[in-house]
């Protein structure tokens, strides 16, 4: 009868390795960087929620938001994490790490916050998922979660993608300061 021979240390080392690829896959589904927000609208009435969660090399953000009228909407990560109403102008700009131009459809741009349209149902709700390619949440040399935050912020009217600075979108209708959660 053949006898097989098992070398010990081969044993070992695949063993462990499984166990490390295994722990990396697990590590980076749950235990990856995520910035959460809640939504609010001028009143300061919470209205929904949106997340971020790094998945390398790009983010992936979630948002779930209602109280809006049918329609469609602009959406976009503004550069500070301030939510003052009733303008929620505190939040300052888009966020626009590279100095670009305003707009999905700009030869100049797009500004890192710039995102697309949204619709909103005739219940008032939306649930929009948008992969933000090639962003860091909060590492790297300019990522998103710096030392003033950053804010998502939804706009009365569709943006143009066009116009520099905020595509013609109209007022910042609701505001929402993200923060970071593990």
């Amino acid at each position: 009868m053949f006898e097989r021979k098992y070398n010990p240390l081969a044993i070992l080392a695949v063993s462990v390795s499984a166990t490390l690829l295994a722990g990396c896959v697990h590590s980076r589904s749950e235990n990856g960087v995520v910035a959460q927000a809640a939504l609010i609208d001028t009143q300061g009435a919470s209205i929904g929620s949106a997340t971020i969660t790094q998945s390398d090399p790009a983010l992936l953000l979630k948002v779930r938001v209602s109280g809006l009228k049918q329609g469609t909407y602009a959406m976009h990560i503004h550069q500070i994490g301030k939510c003052d109403a009733p303008g929620f102008t505190t939040a300052g700009p888009h966020w626009n790490p590279a100095g670009k131009q305003h707009g999905l459809a700009n030869m100049q741009g797009p500004h890192a916050g710039d995102l697309p349209n949204f619709n909103a149902a005739s219940d008032g709700t939306a649930n929009i998922t948008v992969d933000l390619a090639d962003m860091a949440l909060a590492s790297g040399a300019q990522p998103l979660m710096d030392s003033d935050g950053a804010a998502l912020l939804i706009h009365a009217q569709a943006d143009d993608n066009m116009t520099d600075p905020s595509g013609n979108s109209g007022a910042r209708i609701i505001c929402g300061v993200f923060s970071l959660a593990r």
